[in-house]
């Protein structure tokens, strides 16, 4: 592979260029110097554009300020990687990016520049990678190894705590804390749960009247009933359960599950629970096979109000 030539003395070119411009040709100066003709007559065309005798391409001044701005463009561009990889580390390990970042990216990037940007003494950072490490450091790695077996054997679905107490099961006694961070800096996380939204009102519609006015309390049973909705995960997917509480006695009245969140299940609940402390509604007109709480509800209007 041939190694890169220094460039020509300016004053070296400048002599080639009088020579030419005194009138001998670049193949005769081609013969004598080292130079091709080629290349002198590149140089005798710059001259001749700086000097203003010719307009087809750029002075020797602005394509000076082209390169300076190639160059500048070049480390704002390299700037701008360092710092966007400094907050993804920032992001992902939840700890300001150091002497550790600069290492794992050295071969990248330069050591002076990281420095600057993530503000670390080049100096502190050289003699800190020569250091030896430390007692707590070897630990670290050492619990680290456990830590890695138990997220793979998990399948990668492990997070802190479950970790944490397989480790305390082996008989490593760590806190969470510390095992966090070590996930963290290697990169280490479990299965997060996928929340659902399951509540979602339409706009056309009303919003429920607060009728206990956010007091939770009652003084005898079956005075103030609340009821409330979750969702279990399985392996056949999302079980829906509703429930109705007594605020009184803390006892749930009534629930229902299903593999929905519709209007049925809630009522299901609702139904489960006026069977169980009020059927049926002492209402005489109700009729066999109407849901319950259609009929204490119909019971509990005006008789001009019934339809």
């Amino acid at each position: 592979m041939q190694s890169h030539r220094t460039p020509y003395p300016a004053e070296f070119r400048r002599k080639m260029i009088e020579l030419v411009q005194a009138g001998r040709s670049p193949e005769e100066l081609a013969e004598e110097f080292e130079p091709t003709a080629q290349t002198i007559y590149t140089w005798v065309a710059q001259a001749e554009r700086d000097a203003g005798k010719r307009h087809d391409g750029l002075t020797s001044v602005e394509r000076e300020e082209l390169n300076r701005l190639k160059r500048e463009n070049r480390q704002l561009k390299m700037e701008r990687e360092i710092l966007a990889k400094a907050a993804w580390f920032a992001r992902e390990t939840e700890a300001l990016p150091d002497k550790g970042f600069v290492k794992a990216n050295q071969a990248m990037y330069p050591v002076h520049t990281m420095c600057r940007l993530l503000e670390v003494s080049a100096s502190g950072y050289y003699a800190w990678l020569g250091r030896p490490p430390s007692q707590h450091s070897r630990s670290d790695t050492q619990l680290l190894v456990h830590i890695r077996q138990i997220h793979e054997r998990s399948k990668a679905t492990y997070g802190m705590p479950r970790v944490r107490a397989e480790l305390a099961m082996q008989g490593i006694l760590v806190g969470g804390k510390r095992v966090a961070r070590l996930m963290r800096e290697a990169g280490l996380r479990g299965v997060r749960r996928r929340w659902i939204i399951t509540t979602q009102r339409q706009e056309r519609n009303r919003p429920a009247p607060d009728l206990v006015q956010r007091r939770f309390h009652a003084t005898e049973p079956n005075r103030l009933w609340v009821a409330d909705a979750t969702y279990i995960p399985t392996a056949a997917g999302f079980l829906y359960l509703t429930m109705v509480l007594d605020v009184f006695s803390r006892r749930i009245v009534g629930w229902g599950m299903a593999d929905h969140l519709r209007t049925e299940l809630m009522l299901a609940a609702l139904d489960m629970a006026l069977l169980a402390t009020a059927p049926p509604c002492g209402d005489s007109s109700f009729r066999p096979g109407l849901p319950i709480h259609f009929a204490c509800i119909r019971a509990a209007l005006p008789r001009h109000g019934r339809c």
